[in-house]
């Protein structure tokens, strides 16, 4: 083999395991195998510089990443904030505050359209940068945002601070970079939101600072040492922070709506887009009084301008089974660009939605998308209708409206459906199933909700569903037990519950299509490391009615034991702070079951953690430690390491600072570890963690 061929076939071996390793989080080599044939290649190149390969991976850190960044815990969670559409929503979410605050008063902020930041200084100096997440977890991208130059490195004062704001590309960068991108032969970002998201997520930080992001800064997430939110701004900008200064002071909803009116007209002016007006409660011990729901604070609100709309024709219907059974009608539509996007897909909710809105095949529709997020139908064009098809749907209307006048109307028992089908006999109707898609289970709708229901404890589609999200990042977190290696293994049925995961070997997954030695190797691997995840994950991975991540650690938190949850009474999950009457009765009502019964027993026997580990943590051998890991671990992987850590009470941070108390050193640690020993902190080898 020539050089040039030698160099041709080593780019396309590594960029194949590049992709393994980074994308699919499956590689099939050693890193020993991978760092040997890379040395190869970068010494052939040096030796031969005019047959260095476009695609070569040494142009890149690491190829196509999706996981490039160290995963970063947030000491202050990021709530996500609550959302209304009209003057109405609005006045009902002022009125509950006045009920707790006789006279509040409020600051109102634009909503940037853009990418939610956390930024960490101590003594004044930037030390970390990182995404949202979930709220409790996002990524480190420091080095990043030290590319984003109204970022301060330095602040005015050396104080130790946690700040929050949104990073955002201006709306000039934005036309300019997709005119590059297009001279480069490169698809256009769809929005500036997208476009700033991408960016963060860069590798290469010489792109970062190219594009030329902004940010606005917007609340302290540490202690406050000001009294209210306007003076938090006004010290952000003595620090050097970039606020925005379109930002009113109210004291009731006239006021708070004359400025939303002001931003309406003033939001195709701006240099940067805004879909929104957040108001919050000025006073920070108001707020704090006020306090928060499971997912949002109680003394903020986003306003949410009136969405796009765009008109398109539907096409047909596609019904689709998800965990719980319920069966969700979702429009297929002629493509149509809708809030710089383009869709071809809209919810439409479930069959009652469907008939009070007349919507048929072939229908001209306006779509909508609800927050900017997702595409659902308004309501159908009628005058885009034949003629004789609007007389028909006329006296269906006005029969319709006498049914409701007259009180006989329940929308829970279709008691409209047959003047729907005298109205529109022979006319193109959505076709309504009657049993279930996947598993043939004659479909009901209950009286006390709106949804078409499968409930065959068998269904193959509420299974399969159930497993995938019991193996999500947010669950039990298997690394590589995603969507389709779960529909292999319950089609080829290795598994019919989430009990079987536990059951699993690397027989049973070499079976599969796709799934080599070392892939099987590894979520083997990621299941029995599952075992010992906080319960507070299992709980959220067993997938109860109206049970999301927050409520499930609240709940862990307070018993202690998924056991002692389990045959709580339902009036003692209601009375714990954020949860309520609902959420204890789904609790409840799943534990009572004997498939739940016989499921948790499954699971013990599989020994599966049923504690609660944040407690643990509290009295560990590492409480109140703060510790870094660097470098390539052998024996564990990062996020098992961690977990660990945390379990033994220490904070896992991302960098290393004066206040850190030790670092946990791998291979290669580079300059993390030359930081810690000028700084004099102890040093552990991942062998001194492994005794521990």
């Amino acid at each position: 083999m020539n050089i040039e061929s030698k160099i041709k076939a080593l780019t396309e071996q590594l960029n194949k395991y590049a992709y393994e390793y980074y994308t699919l989080d499956s590689p099939s080599v050693e890193d020993a195998e991978y760092d040997k044939l890379y040395h190869e290649l970068v010494a052939l190149e040096a030796e031969n510089p005019s047959l260095v390969r476009a695609d070569s991976p040494t142009h890149r850190t690491g190829g196509l990443v999706l996981d490039g960044f160290e995963k970063f815990q947030h000491p202050y969670n990021l709530y996500s904030l609550g959302d209304v559409f009209n003057r109405e929503e609005l006045a009902a979410w002022e009125e509950r505050v006045r009920k707790e605050i006789p006279e509040p008063e409020y600051i109102c902020e634009l909503k940037i359209d853009g990418l939610s930041l956390s930024l960490y200084y101590e003594n004044g100096l930037l030390v970390t940068a990182a995404t949202r997440g979930d709220g409790s977890i996002g990524e480190n991208i420091t080095e990043n945002v030290k590319r984003i130059k109204d970022v301060p490195l330095q602040l005015s004062e050396p104080i130790d601070i946690v700040v929050r704001g949104e990073a955002y590309l201006p709306r000039a960068n934005f036309t300019k970079l997709n005119e590059e991108r297009e001279l480069d032969g490169l698809s256009a970002f769809a929005n500036p939101r997208n476009a700033a998201a991408g960016t963060l997520r860069q590798l290469d930080t010489k792109v970062v600072a190219k594009r030329g992001l902004a940010t606005f800064l917007y609340q302290e997430a540490s202690p406050a040492t000001n009294d209210t939110q306007e003076e938090v701004l006004e010290y952000f900008e003595k620090l050097g922070f970039v606020v925005n200064s379109e930002r009113k002071f109210a004291r009731n909803m006239d006021e708070i709506w004359t400025f939303i009116e002001h931003v309406t007209t003033l939001r195709d002016k701006l240099a940067y887009d805004i879909d929104g007006v957040v108001v919050k409660v000025n006073n920070l011990a108001e707020q704090e009084e006020l306090g928060f729901t499971v997912k949002a604070p109680r003394w903020a609100i986003a306003y949410k301008f009136p969405a796009e709309v765009a008109e398109t024709e539907l096409l047909d219907v596609e019904w689709t089974v998800g965990r719980t059974g319920v069966v969700t009608p979702t429009a297929i539509m002629k493509p149509v660009t809708l809030a710089q996007t383009t869709v071809s897909r809209a919810t439409l909710h479930n069959v009652d939605y469907i008939n009070e809105k007349d919507i048929r095949k072939g229908d001209k529709v306006l779509i909508y998308k609800a927050g900017d997020i997702i595409p659902k139908v308004e309501r159908v064009l009628l005058d885009k209708r034949p003629k004789s098809e609007r007389k028909r749907t006329s006296a269906y209307n006005q029969s319709n409206k006498r049914i409701r006048e007259n009180g006989h109307y329940h929308r829970r028992k279709f008691s409209c459906r047959s003047v729907f089908q005298h109205y529109h006999s022979g006319l193109k109707k959505l076709d309504i199933p009657k049993v279930c898609p996947e598993c043939s289970t004659k479909l009901l709708h209950f009286e006390d909700e709106v949804a078409l229901r499968c409930v065959n404890p068998l269904c193959p589609a509420q299974n399969r569903e159930r497993l995938i999200h019991f193996a999500s990042r947010d669950a039990m977190n298997i690394v590589g037990l995603g969507p389709s290696v779960i529909s292999q293994l319950f089609d080829k049925k290795l598994v019919s519950d989430v009990a079987d995961l536990y059951r699993l070997t690397e027989e049973n997954l070499a079976k599969l299509d796709k799934i080599q030695t070392k892939s099987a190797q590894k979520i083997v691997a990621a299941i029995q490391a599952s075992r010992a995840n906080s319960a507070e994950k299992l709980l959220f991975g067993l997938g109860i009615r109206h049970v999301g991540s927050k409520a499930a650690k609240l709940l862990l938190e307070h018993f202690l034991n998924l056991r002692k949850l389990a045959t709580a009474r339902e009036e003692e999950i209601a009375e714990i702070q954020s949860l309520g009457g609902v959420i204890a009765t789904a609790l409840t009502s799943y534990f009572e079951t004997a498939g739940a019964k016989t499921l948790l027993d499954e699971l013990e026997t599989a020994g599966v953690n049923f504690d609660y580990l944040g407690a643990v943590a509290a009295n560990g051998i590492l409480s109140g430690k703060t510790v870094v890991l660097t470098g390539k671990l052998v024996t564990l992987t990062r996020n098992d390491a961690k977990e660990k850590l945390e379990a033994l009470g220490a904070n896992v941070s991302s960098s290393v600072s004066k206040k850190t108390d030790l670092v946990v050193a791998g291979a290669d640690a580079g300059s993390k570890l030359a930081k810690a020993q000028e700084f004099g902190i102890e040093i552990w080898s991942e062998e001194d963690l492994m005794k521990l």
